[in-house]
């Protein structure tokens, strides 16, 4: 008889990893949501509930099984493994959340756990090794593959086996190799015991059956990707869970049935003693499958499960490159199960396969869609009975399946978005992703005020991160286009307008007419006295940016790494990815002008840093941008003593800074050196109490390192911002003498080298004028060889520069020097 749907578990809030089932009322999963559930039986209702929930870790709990009971522990032990190599032991009577052992020694992810007949643990990791604890003590290691170890199975009490990503076998007689089996051409992922015969073992698409002599008794084939997990039924028979969105059942070397899943990844599958399989998949669900009747669920929740197996739109890329019949074909019995046929059933091309008996539907193919975020092909596609232009797979967070978000370049894509939402049962905080997707995925549309722009970020893969905010309400529109955030300026709030007409001067980084509360004179017939620059009060700080990308891509990219076996040790953990959430909810409200009252705390600036100190330099870039903004928008998440240093000890790490300052050939590296500059300056702001004086001081040491003419032209505006903020900061709050002589120096380099960018150079001067102003208010006047390099640093400005904006601080800084008050 086949298997049928006999229930669904949902408590795990991400992806289910593991499962252990030892017995018809027990079981025990884990998730990359932190957690250990178990599961018992209602013997009454004879449905499976949550009976207790550990939270096992604060990272991915990839593996998990179960320890029979002892006098401590008379229902038994749940063993959990995680990514940090901890391995907990938790009592299911008396339960508590604290474990009873915490058995230490791996170095890296745990991902296979068993147990002896004895009940001994016995472990593997990606630290290349298995292990072996009896008494929840360690009693020997087993070194000898040459990567991960993934599996790990015990034939009796000293003879292990293990499977590793070396793409080897080894059968062990406690910790000494007997023998190595070779012929897997991929990592072998899972093992499992066949009685009277040996073992089974998966790698890559291929299921292999050996003898424990080491001869190959057949090879299965069948599904169509990664195999992630084997079990055996009590009857013998194997079962295999697949990146296919099957469970297979194999019966006397042939598969006997299909169990399609309405979910990416089928991440594990485990067998109960009654014969019933229970698997575990991507989208947060564990699901029992009984070949036996009366254990079956109710017919409409078995219609309704049949029901969204059907509307299943698969892509041409995920079913068999088969050709399109008509309906008569599915008259005609399948030559095996499992196998696949489309037909073309009125306008709709449906996927059917043999599941032994008749042909069962399993979706509907949809021409041009995409894996995870690629544009559809602009031809009309069908998805639950309706026609659209695009039907994309698009994968909204770490571990959550992809989703299918249907699209009519007629439509309003915040109508479509909030559709996709509503439909999907996803927060609304949501909607702004969507529809950032559908302009990025739809050809001819474009957002922000770039343009058809081609710059492409070699560091992201966006064309940019597009800016959404508004252009200056003032003056014409800069052709500018910053290549870090796609604005085509810092849009800031111009300053009152005086009875003078507005410049036509237009600051790329502010929007504004210039730095100064007052708009810049026009020439007339009789000229005017141009307005006081200086001194110059407020700071610029570099807010600009389009979060909805900025997060969007910080989420690829830890994705990515989680799907890689090499890198996803580097992924961002659960609560980290909280924290960087919230402190991106916290910027957003913060651009928007609705500050939240609560600001960043400490927790939010350690993710930040730890996520930092993991990823690799090409990947940092979106993590730089958003530490920027913190220190833009909530200054004070970094004020307390020990915080802001370490906050920006890492940034500059990141950012791979030397002293001396070597320039580095790599683009990655350039582009985050100008992040951490652009995060110094904004910190220096006037109230901020992280910019103290001293703190300041030994920033600019630090920033020294790396002389101007070193620099590249995306690397000086924001250092030349710096130097103007630090001057705004000393309005209020001194440096001391040293610290005010590498900061005149350092503008001077700006001043004396700069050749092109007057942007640089105007920056820079209105810091000179501050620094020259506050010496005047805090009676500290400059030395005479100080007052000189002023002169000759300024010589030939006006000539360098010929802009009025150039010209009028020059003259208003050569009037400072000679009134006397130096």
């Amino acid at each position: 008889m086949s298997y049928k749907l006999s229930a669904t578990l949902s408590a795990h809030t991400s992806d289910v990893r593991a499962l252990s089932t030892p017995a018809d009322d027990l079981i025990l999963s884990s998730s990359r949501d932190s957690t250990a559930i178990v599961w018992r039986r209602d013997p009454s209702a004879s449905k499976f509930t949550s009976d207790s929930v550990f939270h096992a870790s604060t990272r991915y709990v990839n593996a998990v099984t179960y320890l029979p009971p002892t006098p401590d522990a008379p229902k038994g032990y749940a063993v959990t493994g995680d990514q940090d190599g901890i391995i907990n032991v938790y009592s299911l009577e008396p339960t508590k959340d604290d474990p009873d052992y915490t058995l230490l020694g791996h170095s890296n992810n745990v991902c296979g756990l068993r147990t002896t007949p004895g009940g001994s643990i016995i472990s593997c990791s990606w630290d290349s090794t298995a292990r072996v604890w009896k008494n929840f003590n360690p009693a020997y290691e087993l070194k000898g593959h040459e990567n991960s170890v993934w599996d790990v199975i015990a034939i009796n009490e000293d003879e292990l086996i293990t499977g590793s990503a070396d793409k080897t076998i080894k059968l062990w007689k406690e910790h000494k190799v007997i023998h190595t089996f070779s012929g897997h051409n991929a990592v072998v992922r899972s093992l499992a015991l066949i009685p009277d015969i040996g073992f089974a073992s998966c790698a890559d698409n291929e299921i292999r059956v050996w003898s424990l002599g080491g001869d190959l008794v057949y090879t299965l084939t069948g599904h169509t990707s990664f195999i992630y997990r084997l079990a055996v039924l009590p009857s013998g028979d194997l079962v295999s869970s697949s990146e296919d969105r099957s469970v297979r059942v194999w019966k006397d070397g042939e598969c006997s049935q299909v169990l399609v899943h309405p979910a990416i990844s089928v991440w594990t599958v485990s067998t109960l003693p009654n014969g019933d399989i229970v698997s575990g998949a991507s989208d947060k669900t564990i699901r029992i499958f009984s070949a036996s009747e009366d254990r079956w669920a109710p017919t409409e929740e078995l219609k309704a499960y049949e029901d969204v197996i059907a509307q299943q739109s698969l892509s041409s890329h995920d079913v068999e490159q088969v050709k399109v019949e008509t309906t008569d074909a599915l008259g005609t019995p399948g030559t095996k199960v499992g196998q696949t046929k489309m037909v073309l059933n009125g306008d709709v091309t449906e996927v059917h396969h043999w599941d032994g008996s008749v042909w069962e539907k399993i979706g509907e193919r949809v021409e041009g869609t995409s894996g995870g975020g690629g544009g559809g092909e602009k031809t009309k596609t069908f998805f639950e009975g309706k026609e659209y232009d695009y039907v994309w797979s698009v994968a909204i967070e770490d571990g959550e399946p992809s989703l299918k978000l249907p699209y009519n370049v007629s439509e309003n894509p915040m109508a479509a978005a909030q559709r996709f939402l509503e439909r999907n049962n996803l927060p609304v905080a949501h909607v702004n992703t969507i529809v950032e997707y559908i302009y990025q995925n739809t050809p001819g549309q474009t957002l922000g005020t770039g343009g058809n722009e081609q710059y492409v970020d070699p560091f992201t893969g966006a064309s940019r991160y597009r800016s959404s905010g508004p252009a200056a309400p003032s003056g014409p529109a800069s052709s500018y286009v910053d290549p870090y955030t796609g604005a085509s300026r810092y849009t800031g709030s111009p300053a009152p307008a005086a009875s003078a007409p507005a410049s036509s001067y237009m600051d790329p980084y502010t929007g504004a007419s210039r730095y100064s509360g007052n708009p810049q004179s026009q020439p007339a017939a009789t000229p005017a006295k141009p307005a006081s620059i200086l001194p110059m009060l407020q700071p610029v700080l570099l807010k600009e940016g389009n979060l909805v990308q900025m997060r969007a891509k910080l989420h690829q990219f830890s994705n990515d790494m989680m799907n890689e076996i090499s890198t996803s040790s580097l992924a961002m953990y659960p609560e980290e990815e909280r924290n960087i959430d919230d402190a991106f909810a916290y910027v957003q409200k913060c651009a928007a002008g609705n500050r939240p009252t609560n600001p960043l705390r400490t927790v939010h600036i350690d993710s930040v840093i730890h996520v930092l100190e993991r990823w690799p330099t090409s990947q940092r870039l979106p993590v730089l941008d958003l530490a920027r903004l913190i220190v833009a928008f909530c200054p004070e998440s970094v004020k307390e003593s020990g915080v802001k240093e370490r906050f920006f000890e890492c940034l500059f790490k990141a950012a791979e800074w030397q002293t001396p300052w070597v320039k580095s050939p790599s683009k990655p590296v350039e582009m985050n050196v100008m992040l951490v500059f652009r995060a110094v300056a904004n910190v220096a702001q006037e109230g901020s109490s992280a910019a103290d004086g001293p703190w300041l001081g030994q920033m600019l040491k630090v920033v020294s390192g790396a002389s101007y003419g070193t620099l590249t032209p995306a690397q000086r505006k924001p250092w030349a911002t710096m130097l103007l903020n630090v001057s705004c900061v000393t309005l209020f709050t001194p440096l001391d003498t040293s610290s005010r002589e590498l900061h005149l120096s350092m503008i001077f380099q700006v001043l004396e080298e700069e050749k092109t960018d007057s942007e640089s150079v105007y920056r820079a001067l209105v810091g000179l004028g501050n620094v020259i102003y506050a010496s005047k208010q805090q009676n500290s006047p400059l030395g005479g060889a100080q007052a000189a390099q002023v002169t000759r640093s300024m010589r030939d400005l006006p000539t360098r520069f010929p802009e009025d904006r150039v010209r009028n601080v020059v003259v208003e800084i050569s009037a400072l020097l000679v009134s006397g008050v130096l």
